[in-house]
């Protein structure tokens, strides 16, 4: 596929549309593998193992829930 590189860096590809790449799936897989390493070794039962395996995926929502809760909205 031709590519070409607009004025701003970003990338066009051959019908025009601009894309880039940025570093939030990186993010979410690491924040994602340390819960779940997290999850799975804290649970006791395969109940508490699946349910950690829910929240692994689940975490941004958590984080951002925390912290909606603590700065009081």
């Amino acid at each position: 596929m031709a590519t070409e590189t607009s004025e701003k860096g970003l990338k066009c590809n051959w019908k025009g549309h601009m894309y880039h790449h940025g570093c939030g799936g990186a993010l979410y897989g690491l924040g994602f593998l340390g819960a779940l390493v997290y999850y799975l070794s804290t649970a006791t039962t395969v109940l508490a193992g699946i349910i950690g395996i829910v929240k692994a995926v689940l975490w941004p929502a958590f984080l951002v829930y925390g912290v909606l809760k603590f700065i009081g909205m």
